[in-house]
């Protein structure tokens, strides 16, 4: 139980620490949250920290990010780039599928 609340804490501490940095840079708190994990990741790694327990941890932390990108976004902004939006991310999910099956088949005749 005290290694789940010293990782609580350690992750507690790098976002009370990377989020204000990040939002003097310019950037949202989502993005210092991130930064934040990669910052902390090889520190726990190295301690050996066990990966299991992290995991739980990353879990909450990706749905806390969908939530609070989720609160970022403005309706009537979204609506105003739906073309883009619908667009870009066509053409990304059918260059990635393109890129995808092209390594695929490559590797399917080695």
């Amino acid at each position: 139980m005290t290694d789940i609340l010293i990782l609580a804490f350690i992750f507690l501490i790098a976002g009370v620490i990377a989020v204000p940095i990040a939002s003097r840079l310019g950037l949202g708190s989502v993005l210092g949250y991130l930064i934040a994990g990669v910052v902390i990741s090889p520190v726990l790694g190295a301690a050996g920290v066990d990966v299991v327990s992290i995991q739980h941890f990353a879990e909450f932390g990706v749905v806390m990010m969908l939530f609070l990108v989720g609160l970022e976004l403005e309706p009537k902004m979204l609506w105003a780039m739906r073309a883009k939006l619908l667009g870009l991310g066509g053409l990304q999910v059918v260059l990635t599928g393109a890129a995808v099956a092209g390594v695929a088949m490559f590797l399917a005749n080695l």
